[in-house]
């Protein structure tokens, strides 16, 4: 336990609540003399914690993302393969509290397993400690490897240098593949590359739109 709360970084004032969150129903009904409750009330809870937890992470750090965006990006977030990569991540597996017979059949690797856990160690750090734990766990872990940008401004191209500047050695090339049109109505067509690599391509009525749309391409595919 002490070890998945440095992990968690967050110490539990009950450390009853992480232990609920960490036991499946099949170890539940092999020890329900002892008293023994699984993590599905927990997990019930959880979902609600991570969805508005992630929706308000998403409003907050994309002023300008419309609603349907927001809603995928959410959808990403908080499905069964992203919470199971972040519990591989935290380690969680280990920790669970199997029947035998989960056990033995993989339990400990199972992504629906593994996500409702991490859906139940949300609702207990909720419990515990309100939102605040929770938001850092999440801005820690799930939104960082989920490798989706966060568009903070419509400005795309210093979107996208801020992004490829995180790591060094980066270089970003925008370059007029084509223009098309009369002179008052000419569309003009950018492709940017990385590292000389193609990354996005995009058309508009000047170059300078015509870049932005092809930055704005590359975000959506560009991760480091």
């Amino acid at each position: 336990m002490i070890d998945l709360q440095d992990i968690l970084s967050y110490e539990f004032k009950d450390v009853t609540l992480l232990k609920a969150a960490l036991t499946h129903s099949s170890y539940a009904n092999e020890n329900k003399k002892s008293g023994v409750t699984s993590n599905e009330r927990l997990e019930f809870l959880g979902d609600s914690v991570l969805g508005m937890t992630v929706a308000a992470l998403i409003y907050g750090e994309n002023p300008d993302m419309p609603e349907g965006q927001m809603t995928r990006l959410r959808s990403e977030l908080v499905c069964e393969k992203s919470l199971a990569s972040l519990a591989q991540t935290m380690g969680l597996g280990d920790c669970l509290l199997l029947g035998h017979g989960e056990k033995k059949s993989g339990g400990r690797e199972r992504p629906s397993i593994l996500a409702d856990a991490v859906e139940a160690v949300l609702a207990a750090m909720y419990l515990d400690g309100g939102f605040a734990p929770v938001e850092r766990l999440i801005s820690r872990y799930l939104v960082p490897q989920a490798g989706l940008p966060k568009y903070k401004n419509t400005d795309y191209k210093t979107s996208l240098q801020e992004l490829i500047q995180e790591k060094s050695g980066q270089s970003l090339n925008y370059q007029v593949t084509g223009a098309s049109g009369p002179d008052h109505l000419k569309q003009y067509t950018v492709e940017v590359k990385l590292n000389g690599v193609f990354i996005g391509r995009g058309t508009g009525k000047s170059k300078k739109e015509a870049e932005q749309v092809a930055a704005r391409a590359a975000l959506a595919k560009v991760t480091l």
